[in-house]
């Protein structure tokens, strides 16, 4: 079993979002006339840089040692924050007509427009809280490889998800949309109606997401997918569950009407790619996967 902290350097993580962190000031610098907020964001970024690399330079008290494991979390949550203030500024377009179209080509209809017909609403209201855990879903996994001091997973874990959050944060950027719950707002003839807690689940996610355009690929899939496949070291049988918690998953974001399935297919696509390519990427930033 690995050290908690190991020597004074940098690990893969940190190389990481020192990265991200670098690419996304250049593009506040770059959006400058049009983005108010610039001059705040850059200085964010240079302050978490910093905060990390003291974190780096001394990590031998405890608040050190459990903020070089966690901070991923809200690092990797500030940066999705600033994508609802980069995407406008940097492309001013949305490509939710277009994805729409190719969700129409494929299966001859609109899907979310179709699920009308099978919406029930206690399968809304389960749906929803499915959709609505999936941030705890995911940090489940870190949770237990830390309880059972497995650090060296920990940290190979912690990259893989940093890594697939940000992937997507690029894809958010390359191809901007909102959704189909916004697009195709006039098609549907219904509105959703759970039993209990639909309302303030989606209310409440509105309030995060609903300014963002975080639609392709499909986070909640990728991520879901990313978990499941961290989960296969702790043991089959939580291994079972992630794959059956990822169809869910599935199948909530469009009944939903948050996704194309364009978006689902996208962001199992790059959960692949991810799974496959980031143990020899990880062993190639100086660490054994």
């Amino acid at each position: 079993m690995a050290d908690m902290v190991g020597p004074r350097r940098l690990w893969p993580v940190d190389k990481l979002l020192l990265g991200y962190l670098g690419a996304t000031s250049v593009l506040a610098a770059v959006a400058w006339r049009s983005l108010p907020a610039a001059p705040s964001l850059i200085g964010i970024h240079v302050a978490a840089a910093v905060l990390l690399l003291l974190a780096v330079r001394y990590p031998d008290s405890f608040p050190a040692r459990v903020f070089r494991h966690w901070y991923p979390l809200p690092y990797v949550a500030f940066c999705y924050r600033e994508m609802s203030l980069l995407i406008p500024a940097l492309r001013g377009i949305d490509y939710d007509r277009q994805l729409a179209a190719w969700d129409f080509r494929i299966w001859g209809a609109h899907p979310t427009v179709w699920l009308e017909g099978w919406q029930v609403p206690w399968l809304v209201e389960a749906l929803q809280i499915a959709y609505s855990t999936f941030v705890p879903a995911v940090l489940l996994v870190a949770f237990l490889l830390w309880r059972q001091r497995r650090f060296n997973e920990f940290r190979y874990y912690a990259f893989l998800i940093a890594l697939g959050f940000l992937v997507s944060y690029v894809g958010y950027l390359l191809v901007p949309a909102r959704g189909p719950r916004f697009v195709l707002a006039s098609l549907q003839t219904t509105e959703l109606r759970g039993v209990w807690l639909f309302d303030w689940l989606r209310a409440t996610l509105d309030q995060l997401e609903s300014a963002h355009f975080d639609c392709f690929p499909s986070g909640h899939l990728e991520l879901t997918l990313l978990a499941a496949a961290g989960s296969r070291v702790i043991s089959r049988p939580l291994f079972g569950g992630y794959a059956a918690y990822s169809a869910i998953i599935a199948f909530a974001t469009v009944y939903l009407r948050y996704h194309y399935t364009v978006d689902i297919a996208a962001g199992a696509v790059v959960a692949l790619v991810l799974i496959i390519l980031t143990p020899p990427l990880y062993r190639s930033m100086g660490e054994r996967s």
